[in-house]
């Protein structure tokens, strides 16, 4: 079920609701489909700076987007807040969003970090990376995501479900790179290495390799930065029989995602919406938004101090636009399927 924060509760929105159109002006109404403790400075930081209340719910992302579909235009919700570009395609296609024109938004975000037609915009990002059991694995042997197909790395693989939207975006990559019918004999490639069955999260493909259960793990690199930032006896085990690579990086680049949000359609404050967006792109806003999950700002003149993030050191990644992953979304999906990735 949907949770509402302790300081946004079910009363507080109903009592906004119920205000006059005067005091509505100042409110926020927020779905979010992120759950990290900094997030509370950012929309603190955001009062302060607009006046503007947030009031929030917060759910996963299928949640969140059965609960708009079944609010209609009678929504409250003014922004939504998800992660991946296949869960944002998935909100685009319902129709949730609006296009938003910013010039803060222009000159803040690159091109590569928004949707079609502006819908949405990405926040922060993460890479898809490959970390390998340093005792069984040559890091050469995973250099890129193509190595992940080859037949010396067979009954090597842990990796989450094909259908995941962390892979799903990461085949439609590969789909705006190579086309669709190589994509897919990448893809069966891929299947045919695996150690097991795709079961669990990230972290779960981390510790099989960490254990041996199979020699390298495809995983979102937030994950293995929470790993490296631990200092649980059993993360150090983990951190001293692991490494990883950052693939490609003599081709397209390691291939990054996005946590974004967008207007939705109906919201019923809009101008305060468009502030929001426009304050998650600030300076201040930008290092917390990132960093609570150990990932990247998208404003590029932003930095952030992470001593897991400065540790696994700089890399080159795919400049491929979020949009376009979007839009390869369902060829990925059918490929998946197709390989038998389940």
């Amino acid at each position: 079920m949907p949770k509402f924060r302790p300081a946004f509760a079910l009363a507080a929105l109903v009592a906004v609701f119920a205000a006059p159109a005067a005091a509505q002006e100042q409110v926020l109404n927020l779905y979010s489909a992120r759950h990290y403790a900094t997030d509370e400075a950012l929309y603190a930081g955001f009062t302060r700076a607009t006046g503007i209340k947030v009031n929030r719910i917060e759910a996963g992302e299928a949640q969140l987007l059965e609960r708009l579909k079944a609010e209609g235009a009678q929504s409250p919700a003014d922004v939504l807040l998800i992660v991946d570009a296949s869960r944002l395609y998935n909100a685009q296609q319902l129709g949730l969003f609006q296009p938003v024109k910013s010039a803060v938004l222009d000159s803040r975000l690159p091109p590569s970090m928004r949707g079609t037609n502006d819908e949405w915009f990405g926040f922060s990002s993460r890479a898809r990376i490959i970390v390998y059991n340093k005792a069984m694995v040559n890091p050469t042997d995973v250099a890129t995501y193509a190595s992940l197909a080859d037949p010396k790395n067979k009954g090597k693989i842990c990796v989450r479900s094909g259908s995941h939207p962390y892979n799903l975006s990461l085949v439609a990559a590969m789909v705006a790179h190579m086309g669709e019918a190589k994509a897919e004999e990448w893809a069966r490639g891929v299947v045919a290495n695996f150690a097991r069955a795709p079961k669990g999260g990230d972290t779960d493909q981390i510790k099989g390799a960490a254990a041996g259960e199979c020699g390298i793990a495809v995983v979102n690199s937030y994950y293995y930065a929470r790993i490296l930032r631990s200092t649980k006896p059993e993360d150090r085990e983990i951190v001293a029989k692991t490494s990883f690579v950052w693939p490609d990086q003599a081709g397209h680049g390691t291939h990054v995602n996005v946590a974004g949000a967008g207007v939705l359609k109906h919201a019923p404050h809009r101008e305060n919406a468009v502030k929001f967006l426009e304050y998650l792109a600030s300076d201040d806003a930008q290092r917390y938004f990132a960093d609570g999950n150990n990932e990247w700002p998208t404003v590029k003149s932003v930095k952030v101090s992470n001593p897991a993030l400065d540790a696994m050191g700089p890399f080159k990644s795919d400049d491929l636009s979020i949009a376009t992953v979007a839009k390869n979304i369902p060829a990925a999906q059918k490929i998946v399927d197709r390989a038998d990735w389940r």
